[in-house]
């Protein structure tokens, strides 16, 4: 079985040590290959260098197998080094190359440091979701948030708030309902997503009292994807979506904003959400955390997001496969 690449994120988080861990639960299922400097690792760990990462699976239960390259000084826990940030942002290029090139199923990345990136690589793009966007030469991609009890999708990803309303667009939201659609079908096995779409406005604008944009932009765009054959509800109040009972209604809920969609989320399971980036031509997963500098390298870092989102990235591997 080709193993799932798993991109070493910033050397001086929890990145490293939750990539043994996880391996360590899981390399009995699900072969895996880390793209790193071998030193970065937590000490005695087992691992095995490799030159290509279809030769894993044999080596998976005994060591990591690791794809090595040399990030030049030596990491310093809980202190970002942006002399690491060029292999940082290479090792994501490099886990694309593989899922591209069909050695690896699909990409896992660990946790980046984006202002580490900047000063050491004056690294361009806000986070992840957009560097592999433009790794893929993709227009437009979404960012998913899962976890075992909710799927949650923002519309706008990592912009402030104060300009929420003017990058919300129809086009936006249009593409946004329309490629998690049909990644719900393809990834998921879901034949018929059910999808809710929250309101911008409290209450979803309290029939145009607290604000028009449900009247004017939302629902139009939800009218038009109805008429094409798509189970999308809504606007709903989001301050009522996300108990138990409604949860049980959609297969995802598709909100606003960055925080109107993650609170919940992060919330109801703040240890095993997984962030999934939709609309890329491989699959992509990461746990739903930073780098937790206070706590990196001393043994304590919860594994819990990155084995879900090994997990999830082997499922939807094996979604696409049966396609």
């Amino acid at each position: 079985m080709k193993p799932i690449a798993i991109s070493c994120g910033e050397p001086a988080g929890i990145g490293p040590e939750i990539a043994v861990a996880a391996w360590q639960a899981l390399r009995g299922d699900i072969p895996v290959v880390w793209i790193g400097d071998p030193r970065h690792l937590p000490e005695n760990t087992p691992f095995q260098t490799v030159t290509d990462a279809t030769d894993t699976a044999g080596i998976c239960k005994d060591a990591l197998p690791v794809l090595a390259r040399d990030f030049g000084p030596a990491v310093q826990p809980g202190v970002a080094n942006p002399a690491h940030a060029q292999g940082v942002i290479d090792a994501i290029a490099d886990g694309v190359q593989l899922v591209r090139n069909g050695a690896a199923r699909a990409l896992c990345t660990a946790p980046i440091h984006k202002a580490a990136l900047i000063d050491g690589a004056s690294f361009p793009y806000p986070g992840h979701t957009e560097y592999l966007a433009a790794l893929a030469d993709t227009d437009r991609v979404v960012m998913m948030l899962a976890c075992d009890a909710l799927r949650v999708v923002p519309t706008t990803i990592h912009i402030p708030l104060a300009e929420v309303r003017t990058q919300l667009t129809a086009s936006l939201l249009t593409d946004t309902l329309l490629i998690t659609h049909a990644a719900l079908r393809r990834d998921f096995g879901i034949a018929a997503p059910r999808i809710a779409v929250a309101g911008l406005n409290p209450h979803a604008g309290e029939n145009g009292k607290m604000g028009l944009e449900e009247i004017d932009m939302i629902s139009p765009v939800l009218t038009a994807l109805r008429a094409q054959g798509m189970d999308v509800t809504g606007p709903w109040p989001a301050d009522t979506m996300f108990h138990a009972g409604a949860r049980a209604k959609y297969d995802v809920a598709v909100c606003m904003y960055h925080d109107q969609a993650l609170i919940p989320i992060k919330t109801i399971d703040f240890s095993g959400g997984v962030n999934v980036t939709l609309g890329l031509p491989f699959i992509r997963t990461s746990p739903d955390h930073g780098t937790a500098f206070d706590i990196a390298g001393k043994g304590v870092a919860d594994p819990s997001s990155m084995i879900a989102a090994i997990k999830m990235a082997a499922t939807m591997a094996d979604s696409r496969d049966q396609i």
